[in-house]
């Protein structure tokens, strides 16, 4: 998402990917991750910074540790309610720069990546963009993550900010000669403008807005390159604008000019996860993992199943012939229970059924809802109890997205 961010955009992730944020959207990845809610690290460490950090801080940013970035969480007088709020209802404008970007090119570039990874880059052509898998050869999945198809010789990635390194080393060490495959993470930024208002701001600042979902398009702002890409991680209609590192600045401000004026906000990676788990899509560390297949997290369709080759592709063929011993659901709380990842779900009869995965406070339903791997045994409408501090929470399984929205 992936994401992007994917992203990275599953956003109708019931049916549609992630385009992170995924973001990705991706999504976060896993190398920071802790208990707290919404995979935000305590500890802050050697981070990595976004260009953008100075402006954050002016805006009284609460910052965190996410995938290996000190990166914006909520910002100072509104905080994450108001900030998703904006999302649902306006717009908002969300730096998403620590999400990677790698570029696959030299001849038969696009035909090798198709054979790394899990969906069909012959289901897209040039200026379209593909949530895709990275998995491993047992069928975990390394990283979920957005291919922007220039051209055959041409690919341009878009994995999680922590996972850049892994899928850029596998991609590189079986490259074939003449292909070449090239890190670009602080190369350019990313900036995610999403809400029903996003397609206003870009029009306000002179980029393509009417773009088909997941096209991308090689723009210019005031004489600046940028990627727009028709995608986002919140379930709204949006876009993910990649200028280069050094212009980010200036297209924040403006970006931060035209969304204000439009009753929009700046947003953390806070709103962000409250969006992406009301719509179901997964966060790559939480609902995607090398000990959770695409098969599980219910993510086949970003698979090429007819495809002679991918990474992972006997594993998890046998996996889909067999059907999965557990299976990712959505939780909506029949009472005040608010799920979290990692808590323990069971049956009425007390037996474990599984774990919660990602789970939040929903801003728009006002209960808690969450994702949760559980048993084969599991089906939509059963009631299940989850173990929320030592208190039982009774909460109903059902099929995401938990709310209406379309990225499209």
């Amino acid at each position: 998402m992936a994401g992007g961010d994917s992203g990275k955009s599953p956003r109708h992730r019931a049916v549609i990917p992630p385009a992170r944020g995924h973001v990705v959207p991706s999504g976060p990845p896993p190398a920071c991750r802790s208990d707290v809610p919404g995979g935000y690290a305590a500890g802050m460490g050697e981070l990595r910074r976004s260009p953008l950090h100075e402006r954050h801080v002016e805006l009284g940013a609460k910052t965190a540790a996410f995938g290996g970035w000190e990166m914006p969480i909520e910002y100072a007088g509104r905080g994450v309610l108001a900030e998703h709020a904006a999302v649902r209802g306006a717009v908002g404008i969300f730096d998403v720069s620590h999400l990677g970007k790698a570029r696959v090119a030299g001849p038969g570039a696009a035909e090798f990546v198709n054979t790394c990874l899990t969906n069909d880059l012959r289901r897209v052509g040039p200026g379209q963009a593909q949530y895709t898998l990275c998995c491993d050869e047992t069928g975990g999945v390394v990283d979920d993550l957005i291919a922007y198809y220039y051209a055959a010789d041409n690919v341009f990635l878009v994995p999680n900010a922590a996972n850049t390194a892994e899928v850029v080393r596998r991609l590189a060490a079986q490259a074939p000669a003449g292909v070449a495959v090239t890190d670009l993470h602080t190369e350019f930024a990313v900036l995610a403008v999403q809400g029903p208002a996003a397609p206003e701001v870009l029009r306000k600042l002179g980029l393509p807005a009417d773009g088909a979902y997941m096209s991308f398009a090689d723009a210019e702002w005031k004489g600046r390159p940028v990627i727009v890409c028709r995608s986002g991680y919140t379930g709204e209609a949006g876009f993910e604008l990649l200028p280069r590192w050094a212009d980010a600045v200036p297209l924040w401000d403006e970006l931060l000019t035209v969304v204000t004026g439009l009753g929009g906000l700046p947003c953390g990676l806070g709103a962000r996860d409250t969006l992406r788990t009301e719509m179901g899509y997964p966060l790559h560390g939480q609902d995607l993992s090398l000990s959770i297949s695409p098969v599980q997290a219910r993510s086949g369709w970003a698979v090429g199943w007819d495809k002679p080759a991918f990474w992972g592709r006997e594993a998890l063929l046998a996996e889909r012939a067999a059907g999965p011993a557990r299976s990712l659901w959505g939780l909506r709380s029949n009472d005040r229970g608010i799920p979290r990842p990692h808590m323990r779900v069971s049956g009425p009869d007390g037996a474990e059924l599984g774990e919660v995965t990602s789970g939040t406070f929903s801003p728009t339903l006002r209960q808690g809802i969450g994702l949760a791997l559980l048993d084969r045994s599991v089906t939509a409408g059963d009631e299940v109890a989850v173990d929320v501090r030592g208190r039982v929470s009774t909460m109903t399984v059902v099929r995401p997205p938990f709310v209406s929205a379309s990225p499209r």
